[in-house]
């Protein structure tokens, strides 16, 4: 097959890696670190750049692409005539950790907690990867409903009385070692960082087996959403389906 991968850079390293051992051809596009934050400018630049890979001339079998919901920056997002391909993940943390399983194992009881890598210590200007106060993203149906009902600010109020941040919690920091970069020695420097603002350090292994999967063409439904042809990503906000492919209306 012949894959285009459109990633974030914070897998710049990740990523070169696992298409060097993939047995297709994959041409490799990344996108500035801390896009996140602006979910409607992400979503546009992943849509042109899908748009411009569809025209560059190339018959590409997919697009795959290096993102989850990422604070809804897919959502919205359109396969034209190629399908996209994307891990069914919350954000780059999913990613880093190898699956949604391992997410919801560290990050179920607050998924804002702080965390950082190798792409984020090289990559931004930043150490560490967090919310800015307006970013923030709610898993779950419930929360779902209550936009519906509601609408976005009185739902977002709902969630954070019913569900407040735990204590001390802007006090810990997770950093997510990967092994193929741990020579780096980047999860020290981590620890000095946050040890001088004052943060509790965490460290979960890393695993690039869901980015090697994507970029093999392992596309298991229950890991992978494949978009086709005139289909949207939409969200789903679960601990499980996460995003479905749907009809534009």
């Amino acid at each position: 097959m012949l894959l285009k991968l459109i990633a974030c850079n914070v897998f710049t390293r990740e990523a070169c890696l696992v298409v060097a051992e993939s047995p297709h051809v994959v041409d490799l596009e990344f996108t500035e670190l801390g896009e996140h934050v602006h979910s409607d400018t992400l979503r546009t630049m992943l849509q042109a750049r899908i748009d411009a890979t569809e025209q560059a001339g190339k018959r590409y079998d997919a697009i795959v692409l290096g993102f989850g919901i990422c604070g809804n920056a897919t959502v919205g997002v359109r396969a034209r005539s190629i399908p996209l391909v994307l891990p069914r993940a919350h954000d780059c943390c999913t990613v880093l950790l190898g699956s949604r399983q391992m997410f919801q194992a560290h990050f179920k009881d607050n998924p804002s907690t702080p965390f950082s890598s190798a792409g984020y210590i090289e990559r931004g200007s930043y150490y560490l990867r967090q919310e800015d106060g307006h970013g923030t993203v709610f898993y779950g149906d419930v929360y779902k409903a209550y936009v519906e009902q509601y609408g976005e600010e009185n739902a977002r109020y709902i969630m954070e009385t019913m569900h407040p941040k735990q204590e001390g919690a802007e006090d810990r920091a997770v950093f997510i070692d990967v092994p193929e970069t741990r020579h780096l020695g980047y999860e020290a420097r981590f620890r000095e960082k946050a040890a001088e603002d004052g943060k509790t350090v965490t460290t979960l292994p890393g695993n690039v087996g869901l980015l090697r999967r994507l970029v093999a063409g392992a596309w298991d439904p229950a890991e992978f959403l494949v978009v086709q042809p005139g289909q949207t990503i939409q969200g789903v906000y679960d601990w499980d389906e996460i995003v479905r492919a749907g009809t534009p209306g």
